[in-house]
């Protein structure tokens, strides 16, 4: 397993990090297409903090913000709310070596997990339908502001007023029940 010390987390992450934010895991990963090497001569890395999952090319992506996150031997794939499907390619033989990243799919998964308060589907546009939208009741970690957002299944018309009725009514509902 790479297990590094807290140098070998780029400077560019660590000068990113917020008073008392901490890195949990992080591993070597393929560089990104059409990246060069970095400014300190070391291969990319992807870095789990205590807020947020840092990209070998910078970006920062919240936990809160993280949707269905997938792991295989060659890459990681995840929905950024916002921003559509990321992926990270991951080390191989080809690109410097095995790497066990079973302590980053584990971090990733637990960050993301708990920043989930409600995950509740909601049939529509009946109560027996198979088809429906999701609200999600998210958290950053430590934080106290809730986001509420709703998933619509394949299919739902946005602009359907009953629709829109519909999410009013079961999220009064479910933060009633659930008290957020």
């Amino acid at each position: 397993m790479a297990w590094f010390g807290r140098d070998d987390v780029p400077a560019q992450v660590r000068s990113r990090l917020e008073r008392g934010e901490r890195v949990l895991a992080h591993a070597p990963v393929a560089a990104p297409a059409g990246a060069g090497p970095s400014p300190e001569g070391r291969p990319p890395v992807l870095v789990a903090s205590t807020r947020a999952l840092y990209l070998p090319d910078g970006h920062a992506v919240r936990w809160q913000d993280i949707d269905r996150a997938e792991w295989d031997s060659e890459e990681l794939r995840f929905i950024e709310e916002g921003h559509g499907e990321r992926t990270v390619r991951l080390r191989t033989e080809l690109t410097g070596g095995v790497v066990d990243y079973r302590r980053m799919a584990e971090t990733v998964s637990e960050r993301v997990t708990s920043s989930i308060l409600v995950n509740r589907f909601v049939p529509f546009p009946s109560p027996d339908s198979t088809e429906g939208f999701r609200l999600v009741a998210r958290r950053a970690p430590l934080g106290s502001e809730i986001d509420w957002r709703v998933h619509l299944g394949e299919g739902l018309d946005p602009n359907d007023p009953r629709l829109s009725d519909a999410v009013s009514r079961a999220l009064a509902l479910i933060r009633e029940q659930m008290g957020v």
